[in-house]
């Protein structure tokens, strides 16, 4: 068992950072630590950081308070990497990471390196959010962290239906909702509710999907102009990769996020026959199973041409069989 409680009681100095483009479970969590922190150990300097944190989940309790990472500096005695299954994936953090007296990991990635000196991965959980509930103590569990660790949970399981939802999740799910936490307001606020914006965005997505492999396979690509036109930000593409997934007959999703020319951030949903993060990891990215992401170079073509290959190779394994 992780000893968060002696770590965190014989630091005078704590950070607390998720990985870059940061997405529910990553703010969820990140928020619910440092929630939990300022009553576990008062008085102490909690540092929070993140890339950004979308105005969809600006209701979770000192939300207000998170810094962003280009402000980052300085040495801490303690160091938790909340939700990031790699050193790299702390982005510009990784410095700050590797100059802390002690590092701590706390993630449910499959993929995650073990990269901290303790390292608590528990890749059966839902949610990082879901993990923290098992290191915290129950009694030190307030509503706004219960929030937070809600939150967390809600968008790593697509709202309790992925196959990561196990009876353990409901029970967690469960005892924060005792704690008070509105399940309508936080799923509904923070999931369903979009801005035009991204209405506009999930529109075109849609329109200019393509199917792939006898439809087996869905993409769909946003660029680096259709972003600037809409005045769009990451966090505006929540939810696309969903929409694709659940297109009938589809076994993978894929959507392409043009980060710079002929480079593309890549996500990846299956509907289980394939093996999403064993693709993602031959790219240098990482997940789950049937969520994952990673970054490949190339045009629109080259980067599905080399997915759909992998993506083949993985249903013709599962005939054969």
């Amino acid at each position: 068992m992780l000893p968060l409680m002696q770590l965190t009681k014989d630091a005078e100095s704590i950070v607390i950072a998720g990985h870059v483009r940061p997405d529910g479970d990553c703010i969820g969590s990140c928020l619910g630590m440092y929630n939990y922190l300022k009553k576990l150990v008062p008085g102490k300097k909690v540092d929070l950081y993140l890339e950004e944190v979308p105005k969809a989940f600006s209701f979770l309790k000192c939300s207000e308070e998170v810094k962003h990472t280009s402000e980052a500096k300085g040495r801490y005695d303690l160091f938790l990497a909340l939700d990031c299954g790699s050193i790299d994936r702390l982005g510009s953090l990784e410095s700050l990471f590797l100059q802390a007296k002690t590092t701590v990991c706390i993630d449910h990635h499959i993929s995650n390196t073990e990269y901290a000196q303790y390292n608590h991965v528990e890749n059966h959980a839902s949610s990082t959010g879901e993990v923290l509930f098992g290191i915290f103590d129950t009694e030190l569990i307030d509503e706004a962290v219960a929030e937070c660790l809600y939150l967390a949970i809600v968008h790593d399981t697509g709202v309790f239906k992925h196959s990561n939802t196990s009876k353990r999740t409901m029970e967690i799910a469960g005892a924060l909702l005792e704690k008070g936490v509105s399940s309508s307001k936080v799923i509904d606020d923070s999931f369903y509710k979009k801005t035009y914006v991204q209405n506009q965005l999930l529109g075109r997505c849609l329109l200019e999907s393509i199917l792939l492999m006898d439809g087996k396979v869905i993409f769909s690509s946003v660029s680096k102009k259709m972003m600037e036109l809409y005045g769009a930000v990451s966090s505006d593409l929540d939810g696309i990769i969903d929409q694709l997934r659940v297109t009938e007959g589809i076994e993978v999703a894929i959507l392409l996020k043009e980060e710079r020319p002929q480079q593309y951030k890549v996500s990846m949903r299956s509907n289980g026959k394939v093996d999403v993060c064993k693709i993602c990891c031959m790219f240098g990215g990482g997940g789950h199973v049937m969520a994952a992401g990673c970054s490949m170079n190339g045009s629109v073509h080259d980067v599905i041409n080399n997915l759909s290959v992998q993506i083949a190779d993985q249903l013709s394994a599962k005939q054969e069989i």
